[in-house]
């Protein structure tokens, strides 16, 4: 695809400007009702979907040009999907997300690129990380843990750490306790230790899709190639690029995707895993963007918009909506429910409506503090709902929270729910 092929897409917007808050029938107080954090902070039109839809529209007719202000509007967002589950809502034919990414895709190929993220772009190309950290060193993570090399022998589960959790040492504990938990509960994992490569959808989301491409086709083979039927990561930013991303570029991968939320909610209810528990906690959960909206399985279109009785535009032939509503919601707090002293409690935008925790769509590496008010905005809302402790399932989410808190002075806790499994929660 590319920005032409969306020029309906973009003619379609009615600037009814649902793209800037969660649906009115869901909204519990003026305070948590926004659902993009671009627009809540910026409080200008072309930082919501429909804003950026107007610019790439203005673009493609040759009206407007990319100047440093537009290249900033561009990427202060962290294309976290909200914009267009809200769209969706609506009507059927305006992809605000799609356009957005496709408007980042025509910057780079046109050299209008932020110096922020050469970075993490140029430690790909040489170490297959965004944090530039030695491929050498990533599967130093699983060292001592007895896992299996996919490369050299085959397993059914293929472990997929993800580059967050690979070299992050304050989140080892997440990635080895996953691991271990998946052991424990007999299953047969491998793993690609330092010949594992990046996903690339960071890229993809700042506009690199050649990068991404060339990522999607090396870890293709590698699964052929290992015998696994199973792929499972603990990384959120992977599931979504592996279950969505690959298809949107027609790379699709033929065996069972799985976070490792998903498998250890399946490992329970068959008896095989069992959480341990640990004291008491009330927590609540932040759905992460690409496990939740950004986590269903896309499904290409390569169909034309007609009319039908001379005025509704209709599919031809159908084609599904992406809603966000198919992501994985209900088995982390299956998981949570099912741990002996944790107590949850939910915000107010949760599921498909949750608020971005900041760190996606290069905004953390460009916009450090658009990155952490977003992040500290999601934080008040888990403690306005009376939380101790706010859970994701998300290396990225966790990270950033973290550091966003650290910077505050702010001590709130903040976990994976691999560490609620483990009973590290203390």
């Amino acid at each position: 695809m590319a920005l032409q092929d969306y020029e309906k897409s973009m003619s379609y917007c009615i600037r009814c400007s649902s793209c800037k808050w969660i649906p009115y029938n869901k909204i519990q107080s003026k305070r948590f009702s926004g659902n993009c954090p671009a627009i809540s902070k910026y409080n200008f039109h072309s930082y919501a979907g429909g804003g950026r839809v107007a610019m790439a529209y203005a673009l493609h007719l040759g009206r407007s040009e990319i100047s440093d202000e537009t290249l900033d509007t561009i990427y202060r967002c962290q294309m976290c999907g909200s914009c267009q589950v809200a769209c969706h809502i609506v009507g059927e034919i305006c992809e605000p997300l799609e356009i957005g990414r496709e408007l980042r895709i025509q910057c780079v190929e046109d050299g209008n690129l932020l110096p922020e993220h050469m970075f993490m772009v140029d430690s790909m190309r040489k170490d297959d990380n965004p944090l530039g950290e030695p491929k050498a060193e990533r599967g130093d993570w699983a060292e001592g843990l007895g896992l299996k090399n996919i490369n050299t022998e085959q397993a059914d589960v293929l472990f997929h750490a993800g580059c967050r959790f690979s070299y992050d040492q304050d989140l080892r504990g997440v990635v080895r306790g996953a691991a271990t938990l998946l052991k424990q509960a007999g299953v047969d994992v491998g793993i690609g230790g330092q010949e594992e490569a990046c996903c690339g959808g960071r890229a993809f989301d700042i506009g690199y899709r050649g990068q991404m491409e060339t990522y999607a086709d090396d870890i293709i083979s590698r699964l052929r190639a290992s015998g696994a039927s199973k792929m499972v990561t603990p990384c959120a930013d992977c599931y979504s690029t592996f279950k969505q991303f690959y298809t949107m570029i027609r790379k699709e991968i033929d065996i069972e995707i799985l976070h490792t939320t998903e498998y250890f909610d399946r490992l329970m209810k068959e008896g095989r895993l069992e959480p341990k528990g640990n004291g008491s906690l009330r927590v609540t959960y932040h759905d992460p963007c690409h496990l939740g909206r950004l986590g269903d399985t896309y499904v290409p279109w390569d169909g034309e918009w007609k009319k039908a009785f001379g005025q509704i535009n209709v599919p031809d032939p159908p084609r599904k909506v992406h809603r966000g509503t198919e992501g994985i919601y209900e088995q982390p707090r299956d998981v949570i429910k099912a741990i002996p002293g944790i107590e949850l409690v939910e915000m107010e935008r949760i599921r498909e409506y949750s608020w971005c925790c900041g760190a996606g769509g290069g905004v953390r590496e460009a916009y450090e503090d658009f990155s952490e008010w977003t992040a500290l905005e999601r934080i008040e809302e888990a403690k306005d709902v009376g939380a101790d402790a706010l859970v994701t399932t998300c290396g990225w989410c966790e990270r950033n929270f973290k550091d966003a808190l650290e910077a505050k002075g702010d001590n709130f806790k903040i976990f994976d729910l691999t560490e609620l499994l483990l009973a590290d929660a203390t």
